[in-house]
């Protein structure tokens, strides 16, 4: 379908470019990832409400990552297997469910810079503070700084998305696998310097702010840890840290990627490759380094595992 003067509520998405012959190896790969995150995600959840050694604010910040991963995932990968398995001439979507959509894929990207400002927070106070984190992380500050981080998050995309969704529309076609707001906004014929700019400050704002804390408390946990005596807790902690970073900076960098490569049309597929990392594989991944890798989790699981055996 061409783009027209005159457009409905039907979009055309352009949908990923997946040869025939990877299409059933994409297909598999896809679903077993899914598979993984809800798995994981969702009993990780599960397990911490459930066992009160676990319901620390540590864990109930895990708990926000979790659910905020399986939204993400379940807003986009269902949609990517979808698309697979049909024709291009039938890639298609109706626009309020477009809208809703690039609404929930923004949340998920923003709450995870959010969200991983309050767990770096928690770190700092864990490891540089030990004697007052007890004091101040309670619980009841855990969920006052995980409504904050979702609340604020939830009005800043809702602005996004509302400068985007008044404006009149000329085309019909989204370049890109899934919806965003860019996808929407480049439907209008009308000027659209307000939603740049308002776009512009909201990306300088959300990663500057996230970047800028988490830089600031690890590099402080990491002064802490090289300056102390206790060389067995230093290693743990640091291990501990550098595994955070490194997923923080794949989030980072594929969500920079995503908004750079949305201004050039001719790197579409390198933007689809950051979009997929992005929604796909780092809420595989934070389900490990969050959740399954550490050592009481791990426990716990083997314990329940063992009580299941003897009944």
């Amino acid at each position: 379908m061409e783009n027209g003067t005159f457009v409905g509520d039907i979009l055309i998405l352009e949908g990923l470019n997946v040869t025939s012959q990877s299409f059933t190896l994409a297909f598999i790969l896809l679903l077993l990832i899914y598979i993984f995150i809800l798995v994981s995600n969702i009993g990780l959840v599960v397990l911490i409400f459930r066992s009160k050694s676990l319901q620390q604010p540590m864990y109930l910040l895990v708990c926000n990552m979790s659910i905020n991963d399986v939204l993400g995932a379940t807003v986009i990968i269902p949609h990517f297997l979808r698309d697979l398995l049909i024709s291009d001439s039938e890639r298609y979507i109706h626009y309020i469910d477009c809208a809703v959509q690039a609404f929930c894929v923004h949340l998920h990207m923003g709450a995870s810079h959010t969200v991983l400002m309050i767990m770096a927070f928690d770190r700092y106070m864990a490891i540089c503070n030990p004697l007052r984190y007890a004091a101040v992380m309670t619980n009841r500050m855990v969920v006052l700084l995980s409504a904050a981080a979702w609340g604020t998050i939830f009005v800043l995309v809702a602005i996004l998305l509302w400068l985007s969704i008044r404006l009149s529309r000329c085309r019909s076609v989204i370049f890109n696998p899934f919806c965003d707001n860019a996808s929407l906004f480049k439907l209008s014929c009308e000027s659209i310097l307000i939603n740049n700019i308002y776009g512009l400050g909201y990306t300088v704002v959300l990663l500057g702010s996230s970047l800028g804390s988490v830089t600031i408390t690890y590099l402080r946990i990491a002064m802490v840890c090289l300056s102390s005596k206790n060389k067995a807790l230093n290693s743990k902690a640091l291990q501990t840290c550098s595994t955070h970073l490194v997923v923080y900076v794949i989030l980072m960098v594929s969500g920079l990627l995503i908004v750079i490569l949305h201004r050039f049309p001719l790197l579409a597929d390198l933007r689809k490759a950051a979009s997929v990392v992005g929604h796909v594989v780092l809420p595989a991944l934070n389900a490990v380094i969050y959740g399954l890798q550490n050592k009481e989790v791990r426990q716990m699981i083997k314990t329940l595992f063992h009580n299941n055996k003897v009944t």
